[in-house]
């Protein structure tokens, strides 16, 4: 895999993480923290659609990797909502 490949990994995952906290409602980070939660979402969403014998709707082929949009798209907007479910519920204090 060249450098270029790579990069272009990198912009598809940032793409689908965006997508997916903007269906979430929730974003926290800046763009690394986005490009991340892209390919944690494109992990989790796969093995979700694998463990309910979903089809492969969308992916996209760069090299010899297929990365999964539709799949990354729901892991990423299923993981930032299970985060901010976490982050919210401890963050906030009453106001005197």
């Amino acid at each position: 895999m060249s450098l270029f490949e790579f990069l272009i990994l990198l912009a598809i995952a940032g793409i689908c993480g965006a997508i997916g906290q903007a269906l979430a409602g929730y974003s926290h980070g800046g763009c690394l923290a986005t490009i991340a939660v892209g390919f944690i979402g494109a992990l989790g969403g796969q093995w979700i659609a694998r463990r309910l014998d979903l089809p492969e709707l969308f992916n996209v082929r760069v090299d010899e990797i297929d990365f999964p949009v539709i799949w990354s798209i729901a892991g990423s907007a299923l993981f930032v909502a299970i985060l901010s479910l976490f982050h919210r519920a401890g963050g906030r204090r009453p106001r005197p």
